[in-house]
């Protein structure tokens, strides 16, 4: 399990780094100016690992271009971070990226829940382009919950599991323990409703462990 800082401004990132995270995702979606320079100016104040989002409107983020505006936004900073965060609907701009030696998040998120068998449906497609396939779902019930936590000790490891939402907002912290790759957590601006902070997560983590 990682601590995901999420940022929405590069100068943060040597406060997540001192607060304990161990990756960096930059939402570019949510940045103003060029994204190479973003990216550029986090590497110049911390060394952790880095993933470029560019999260779409219709995922949950403020990208409401087409699949090739996408591809022209991300392609000057694919040399510069170690993950690119790759929708379901861009998988073929994923060749350059591959190309490129870097890692992808393959990433599906929806306001609804997926039934527990196209969950692995789902993982299936995701890591069909992509080494990290990362689901994000919105559980409406309890069982639900018990749905993803089971899917997520089931699936081929590596695999992201998350809620949306504040309703089960506790999830985030459960799912690692049954083998979810990464926790995005927030620095003081939270990308996503019922995000932990780095820090609150640094101590539940010690707690739960």
């Amino acid at each position: 399990m990682q601590i995901v800082a999420c940022l929405t401004d590069p100068a943060q990132a040597a406060a997540a780094e001192a607060q304990g995270a161990q990756v960096l995702e930059l939402r570019l979606d949510l940045m103003e100016g060029n994204p190479k320079d973003r990216v550029r100016q986090c590497k110049a104040i911390s060394r952790l690992p880095v993933i470029a989002t560019l999260r779409s409107a219709e995922e949950g983020g403020r990208y409401f271009g087409s699949p090739e505006e996408w591809q022209k936004k991300i392609a000057p900073v694919i040399p510069l971070v170690e993950y690119i965060d790759v929708e379901q609907q861009f998988a073929r701009m994923a060749g350059p990226v591959k190309a490129a030696g870097k890692g992808i998040i393959a990433s599906h998120h929806t306001a609804g829940m997926v039934p527990l068998p196209i969950l692995f449906v789902l993982e299936q497609e995701l890591r069909s382009y992509g080494e990290i396939p990362k689901i994000v779902v919105t559980p409406g019930n309890e069982e639900d919950l018990i749905d993803l936590i089971a899917f997520t000790r089931a699936a081929k490891k590596p695999i992201c599991t998350g809620v949306m939402g504040a309703a089960f907002r506790y999830a985030r912290a459960i799912l690692p323990l049954f083998g979810s790759e990464f926790v995005y957590c927030h620095t003081g601006v939270p990308t996503a409703v019922g995000q932990y902070s780095v820090e609150e997560f640094v101590t539940l983590a010690k707690l739960l462990s």
